[in-house]
């Protein structure tokens, strides 16, 4: 077989659906064995694009997203969407192209050493030199991309290695098995649950990417402790339950930090480095309980004290088994939780216009199903959908925690659009994060996607101004013009509308969640309220609130 047709062949008996990219004359050979493939090419805009995509089908799906560039510019523009999927815990496979590596007539024309660019950023890279090794390549790729914590993997693929003939064939995958956690962890973890007075759950990335909702569910239900939840966290028990304490959105100061000062002790289920420490341990403090499939990175703010490793489900499943619930007091951390809500409910009914973001984060949660998946982009919005939308779901809330870049919201909801067809889909994008991956449009109305697109309109980088405001800095900087979103929105094909009122803004997303196509909704947001509200009133409501409740206490 020729080694192109041998590549999509790994590709396929891999699983591999789609493959994202932006090919170019490096790829030639790939491309025309692809075109004879059961796998989809969807071409993008951009190879970014096609790298968020790519990783947000493995966010989803636990299965490795595949993204195709060429040498140079190509897989430079593939550097962030690696660095995305790597930090986030995102399987994913980047093929670029490269020039003949045995006999070229360009010279340097367009070469940069991309395997060594990559290295830093992926869990795996590797020039192809031979047809023959393409098989054991491609199989070690996919197993490293998903094996805990998942991440990005890098093939080069030379143009003449390409159009070499091999009798090399597919090598299948093994089965693998999580090792389960260690009994004697297990006991040593429950002992402790069992003599502490006030424990509580804090839910992070590494139990969102595996299905430890069912298993944590009932440990909560048994035993009654409470749960925090990290952004990357959101969703994995429904958070309209009784005992959700609220999503660590700020560095400190928050009403769930109150919430888990209240703790003496705590179950850190799936913690991961990359996110902001939804708490900061200390030399004195109490205990924390370490469970995830990996075993600590110690710093200086996280140093648990018991360690149980393996798999996250089982790992919880042992320990509801074991566990004798007693009667621990977490009436504090349920009071911090209630004093949250009261202080939303004081912002959530703000009818003002532009529009004020607590409503917005309210009328878009009544607007969606349970099931239905909002992918936010990057922003100041970032915080307050975090802080007060309720998942209902596991990954139905999809924010970047991790790398944390601008431009992803819109080809995240894409991805999900074509991996869920029928639940509702929305990106929720700043104008600033909109407009660095806005090409995508003409992807997705290309590829007759339903998805709506709510662009928040403050004429500026509204996260940064929100920083500048808070260290005292004049306002300077970071404002801009944008262009009519409605129009641009028709240029491309999609249907346009903006927001006129507030009374207007439910009407709109009712309308775009039950409308086939691409929909982008223009909607002038008021952040003039930020540092006051989530800098300045929400430490000194939470601080009043945890104050009180230890004196009745």
């Amino acid at each position: 077989m020729k080694a192109s047709d041998i590549f999509i062949k790994c590709l396929e008996d891999e699983g591999v659906e789609y493959v994202f990219g932006v090919p170019g004359e490096e790829n030639l050979d790939f491309l025309d064995s692809l075109s004879r493939s059961s796998i989809k090419l969807i071409l993008t805009r951009h190879e970014q694009g096609a790298g968020f995509m790519a990783a947000t089908y493995g966010r989803h799906t636990g299965k490795t997203g595949v993204c195709l560039a060429t040498l140079g510019p190509g897989a430079t523009n593939l550097v962030t969407a690696a660095a995305y999927a790597t930090l986030g815990g995102m399987p994913i496979l980047m093929v670029t192209g490269q020039k003949p590596i045995r006999k070229s007539k360009q010279g340097r024309f367009q070469i940069l050493d991309v395997v060594d660019m990559m290295r830093p950023i992926t869990k795996y890279t590797h020039q192809l030199a031979s047809a023959d090794n393409i098989p054991s390549r491609v199989r070690e790729c996919f197993r490293l991309a998903e094996e805990e914590k998942p991440g990005a993997t890098h093939l080069e693929f030379p143009e003449d290695v390409a159009d070499e003939q091999t009798e090399a064939r597919p090598i299948r995958s093994s089965l693998a098995r999580r090792p389960s956690a260690e009994p004697k962890a297990v006991r040593a973890a429950v002992k402790r649950l069992e003599q502490a007075k006030a424990p509580v759950l804090v839910i992070g990335a590494g139990a969102n990417r595996k299905m430890t909702g069912r298993m944590l569910l009932q440990f909560v239900e048994k035993t009654g402790i409470p749960f925090v939840t990290t952004q990357l966290g959101k969703g994995v028990i429904d958070e309209t339950h009784p005992k959700f304490l609220g999503c660590a959105a700020l560095s400190a100061g928050d009403f769930v930090h109150r919430a888990i000062d209240a703790a003496d002790l705590i179950v850190n289920v799936g913690h991961d480095v990359i996110e902001k420490p939804p708490f900061f341990m200390k030399s004195g403090g109490c205990d924390v309980i370490h469970v995830s499939s990996r075993t600590a990175e110690v710093d200086p703010v996280y140093f648990p004290q018991i360690e149980v490793i393996g798999d996250i489900a089982n790992a919880i499943w042992q320990m509801k088994e074991d566990i004798v619930p007693q009667h621990w007091g977490c009436e504090t951390m349920l009071a911090a939780r209630a004093a949250e809500l009261a202080h939303t409910a004081t912002l959530d009914g703000d009818t003002r216009f532009p529009i004020f973001p607590s409503y917005l984060v309210r009328k878009v949660r009544e607007a969606m199903p349970n099931d239905g998946i909002i992918c936010l982009d990057n922003g100041i919005y970032k915080i307050w959908f975090a802080r007060n939308y309720a998942a209902r779901q596991q990954n139905t809330v999809l924010l970047d925690n991790a790398l944390a870049t601008m431009g992803a919201g819109l080809p995240s909801a894409m991805a999900s659009a074509m991996v869920y067809p029928e639940r509702k889909i929305m990106a929720i994008c700043g104008d600033g994060g909109f407009m660095m991956n806005s090409q995508e449009m003409e992807t997705a109305v290309r590829l007759k996607l339903n998805l709506t697109v709510l662009i928040l309109n403050d004429g500026g980088y509204g996260m940064i101004r929100w920083k500048q405001a808070n260290m005292g800095f004049a306002d300077f900087g970071l404002t801009y013009g944008n262009p009519d979103f409605v129009k641009y929105a028709e240029a491309f094909g999609a249907h346009g509308h903006r927001v006129e009122s507030a009374a207007h803004l439910p009407d709109l997303l009712k309308q775009t969640l039950n409308a086939p196509g691409v929909h982008l909704i223009d909607c002038p947001v008021d952040y003039a309220d930020n540092d006051r509200i989530l800098n300045h009133e929400i430490k000194e409501l939470s601080a009043t609130a945890s104050t009180s409740t230890s004196t009745s206490t």
